[in-house]
């Protein structure tokens, strides 16, 4: 278009038309909305795992530590500068754990975020993230057969069937006297000793048996206290083939110093020494 046509009226006409379309354009493309990109779907409100109450475990219920577990936590939480007591979470959520009959009501962890002056959500983070805390009630002897390689090819699964049919009772249940539950869970570093048992995240019973695995649950009915470790008579760790090295005939368990017997001696020492003074 030259410059005289653009000086006529058809011109000017012409112009406007251009300009009104380089306007529309523009609005159109500023209305456009950006696109999003979503990795996952949103969450819906009702799929938020939430807390339910029931009879054992209710928000309202008030919970509290004993005196003399009071008196632990109070050990536990010197252990850490008193800007980083969160840290403290994992031994008191274990003391609250232990204190309840192993396992952890909603009350219990709720106190241990007020100890540790955190919000509840983050106590609740840790409780949900390791195994070793129960959310739900478990029997007073909770039968934690681990189910990992090593130990299901030397005959877990044999161990899960003898304790089910000898307590009439599947892998997560509870025995209807409260006794005993039973839990198949991931590797506990007895490999070298399959298959084998951890109660109450403490004791190892390991190189067990149908047979031996019946007397530790009688043994534990009848209120004993079965000798902690191996159940074949073997000493240390051992594989399937036995003792391959070191096959020298030493008390292992005498190499080690009595830690309680030489704390009371340097206390007796240290008493002396103030007596003299």
């Amino acid at each position: 278009i030259n410059a005289e046509y653009m000086g006529t009226e058809a011109g000017l006409f012409e112009k406007t038309n251009m300009l009104l379309r380089s306007f529309s354009r523009i609005q159109c493309v500023s209305s456009m909305r950006p696109r999003q990109l979503h990795t996952t779907s949103p969450l819906q409100s009702g799929m938020i795992p939430q807390h339910r109450d029931s009879e054992n475990n209710k928000a309202t219920t008030v919970w509290d530590f004993t005196p003399e577990n009071w008196k632990k936590a109070q050990q536990i939480l010197a252990k850490y500068p008193p800007q980083y007591k969160r840290s403290a979470s994992m031994p008191l959520l274990t003391l609250a754990q232990e204190q309840n009959d192993n396992w952890l009501p909603l009350a219990a962890m709720n106190k241990v975020a007020e100890i540790i002056d955190v919000p509840p959500i983050r106590v609740y983070e840790v409780a949900t993230f390791y195994s070793m805390y129960n959310r739900e009630f478990v029997g007073k002897f909770h039968l934690q057969v681990c189910g990992t390689t090593p130990c299901q090819l030397s005959g877990s699964e044999n161990i899960i069937e003898t304790l089910e049919k000898h307590l009439g009772v599947k892998k997560g249940e509870i025995t209807k006297d409260g006794l005993f539950s039973i839990s198949e869970v991931e590797c506990l570093g007895a490999c070298s000793n399959a298959p084998m048992i951890q109660i109450n995240n403490h004791e190892f019973y390991e190189n067990l048996t149908p047979e031996t695995t019946i007397q530790l649950v009688e043994d534990l009915r009848a209120g004993k206290t079965p000798k902690v470790g191996p159940q074949n008579g073997q000493r240390v760790a051992e594989g399937i083939m036995g003792k391959t090295s070191l096959n020298i005939d030493v008390d292992v368990f005498k190499q080690y110093r009595d830690l309680d017997a030489e704390k009371a001696k340097l206390q007796a020492a240290q008493q002396a020494a103030t007596e003299k003074k």
